[in-house]
């Protein structure tokens, strides 16, 4: 099927370009703000999908892709977005992309957005099956059907714009080594040992996930420096049962005993597991498309939020993963069973990595952070991202602001057995630093 449509599209756009050749182009600039956003939201939408039904898609090997798929959005169109520059020489180690306009020439943007983000999720996803690979074509075919009727050398020329652009974008993607981070989420590690430390919390998991994605580049290097990292140190451990320690995890083991029916829902509304759904870090990919839906955005605003909030869950991740490898800390499900009750059982199933800090806090609060920049601290809206899902209650939910969406998002950890209160609160506060990191990139020319 995808030879027959890759053919189709060749012979199309040769047919049209031939047909076109002696005729004068149309005088019309086009610019991205011309555009709604649902070329930018669908494309995103379906990675989402991509995630959840591509094998190894861990959470922070989504955040990658997510990051990398929405900068190449947003650097596919900012052309048409008068106002605004390129992320050029404004996020780590990119400073050459290689690819540039014709002056004075015609792009349509959504097109261009819509080449770009197809060739992105093929790059990104070259493991994934044969079906996902057919939403990838059928998107695609939508938004070229959609415009046919449109001036041929002007389609021709903002297709073949928006492959240079993701050409682009996924050669500085790989530069970070991390192409093929999905085929190995568990490299070889060695558990540092004490009583303090990590040890695995399952029998199916002795080496824990992606223990040195902490090194990996970031967007923005203050985001993951260890001078950040070191502002949020966990507690002092300690079996002292008047200790702080001792108190946080006895505070786990209670709500554990006595969750009551709101809070197991938002435990598993905010689990985001992979394999199962788009990851943490897609939840808030999910929250900006529905929040540009809400606001009937056009692909210019649309590109540059969905850019922040891929740039944010990515440093974010790569933050959160260098704290935990740096303090190792034991889960409270371990500490509680040594120390507590060796019956406990957690609502949730505790994920093989290090406890501190918390990375739904710290993505979460980040992301929101970003939105917070655009749209407001008392901005009402409705969480949509799970309400067609029956295995559990994915009952849309409302928050008041930004904030309390993360807040949220972060105690959920608590009910779910998952995460001291230390661990969450101060991801909250590593997470809104990296936000605000992100939302201070000034964009504007």
């Amino acid at each position: 099927m995808k030879r027959i449509f890759l053919f189709t599209i060749v012979l199309l756009l040769g047919l049209l370009q031939s047909c076109n050749e002696d005729l004068a182009e149309p005088e019309i600039n086009y610019k991205t703000s011309d555009f709604p956003a649902d070329v930018a939201i669908e494309w995103i939408n379906l990675e989402r999908t991509l995630v959840k039904t591509t094998p190894g898609f861990s959470p922070p090997v989504a955040a990658r892709s997510y990051g990398y798929a929405a900068l190449a959005l947003y650097e596919s169109v900012v052309a048409g977005i008068r106002e605004n520059r390129s992320y050029l020489g404004l996020i780590s180690e990119y400073n050459n992309p290689g690819f540039k306009i014709e002056n004075g020439k015609t792009y349509h943007w959504e097109l261009v957005a819509n080449s770009c983000m197809a060739d992105m999720m093929r790059n990104l996803f070259k493991t994934s099956s044969a079906s996902n690979k057919d939403l990838i074509d059928q998107l695609e075919q939508k938004y070229i059907s959609k415009n046919i009727s449109n001036d041929s050398v002007t389609i021709n020329r903002s297709i073949q714009f928006g492959k240079k652009v993701a050409e682009a974008i996924y050669s500085y993607a790989k530069s970070d080594g991390k192409e093929e981070a999905y085929a190995n989420n568990f490299p070889d590690y060695t558990i540092p040992s004490g009583p303090d430390k990590w040890e695995p919390t399952s029998p199916t998991n002795l080496i824990p996930l992606q223990a040195y994605w902490g090194s990996v580049r970031p967007f923005l290097a203050p985001d993951a420096d260890n001078s950040l990292i070191q502002n949020f140190p966990p507690l002092s451990f300690s079996i002292d049962s008047k200790s702080l320690f001792y108190l946080q995890a006895q505070e786990v083991y209670i709500y554990s005993l006595n969750l009551d029916a709101e809070a197991i829902k938002i435990a598993k509304f905010w689990s985001d597991d992979p394999g199962i759904t788009a990851t943490p870090p897609g939840h808030s990919m999910s929250i900006a498309a529905i929040i540009l839906n809400n606001e009937n955005a056009n692909l210019a605003e649309a590109a540059e939020v969905f850019s922040k909030i891929g740039l944010a869950v990515h440093d974010a991740f790569i933050s959160c993963w260098k704290s935990k490898y740096i303090y190792n800390l034991l889960r409270p499900v371990s500490y509680i069973k040594k120390y507590i009750d060796p019956n406990f059982t957690t609502l949730l199933s505790t994920p093989p990595f290090p406890e501190h800090t918390s990375g739904h806090s710290v993505q979460t609060a980040a992301a929101m952070t970003v939105l917070e920049s655009y749209y407001g601290s008392n901005y009402s809206f409705t969480d949509i991202t799970h309400q067609d899902r029956s295995d559990i209650d994915g009952s849309p939910r409302n928050f008041t602001s930004f904030k309390a969406c993360a807040a949220e998002a972060a105690i959920s950890r608590l009910y779910g057995g998952i995460h001291y209160r230390h661990a969450i609160d101060k991801g909250i506060e590593q997470g809104t630093i990296i936000g605000n990191n992100i939302a201070r990139i000034n964009l504007k020319k």
